[in-house]
């Protein structure tokens, strides 16, 4: 397997964002939603993140651990970005939500399981995040597979939706 880190990008690396939500492919499991976002293409799943909103974005994004935390899945033997990863806080909920986006060209070649455990060491043993959280469509057991290998519990199934939890104390107690 090959190694992988988290890296934080800059400002002018964010074309890779850009690229990877503006693909189709890598998108797919987002289209059709009643998503009620400008930029946001029904048909497609896709988002438009034009060059003009990466500054205010990166802003909100990047450098404001623990609230929130983006980084790019890198390919430390040749520096190739594969996807990125994120958590954010949910005050209402009390934990944090998270996500994961492989870049479709690089899907099924292991990468999401090394990363999600990156992101777990990070969130939990340098963040102090108490609660992870991320749901997905039940017609995706790929992700609820990756998931449940790095020690998330399934959390149950909401209007087709798969609910999975991972506290601070399971990880660390298992890691």
């Amino acid at each position: 397997m090959e190694k992988l880190e988290l890296y934080i990008p800059t400002l002018d690396e964010l074309w890779f964002r850009q690229k990877m939500i503006s693909n189709p492919e890598t998108m797919s499991y987002n289209a059709n939603w009643d998503i009620d976002y400008e930029g946001y293409h029904k048909d497609t799943g896709c988002i438009d993140f034009p060059e003009s909103e990466w500054a205010e974005w990166y802003e909100y994004w990047v450098g404001n651990e623990p609230k929130r935390f983006y980084a790019y899945i890198k390919r430390t033997s040749d520096g190739m970005c594969v996807g990125d990863i994120n958590f954010h806080y949910t005050p209402e909920q009390d934990w944090w939500d998270m996500g994961i986006v492989i870049y479709s060209p690089y899907r099924g070649n292991g990468y999401a399981v090394p990363a999600l455990r990156l992101m777990l060491e990070h969130a939990f043993r340098d963040c102090g995040v108490t609660r992870l959280h991320n749901d997905f469509e039940i017609e995706r057991p790929a992700s609820l597979k990756v998931h449940l290998a790095v020690g998330f519990r399934d959390a149950g199934i909401e209007n087709g939706i798969q609910q999975v939890v991972l506290t601070r104390e399971d990880y660390l107690s298992n890691n």
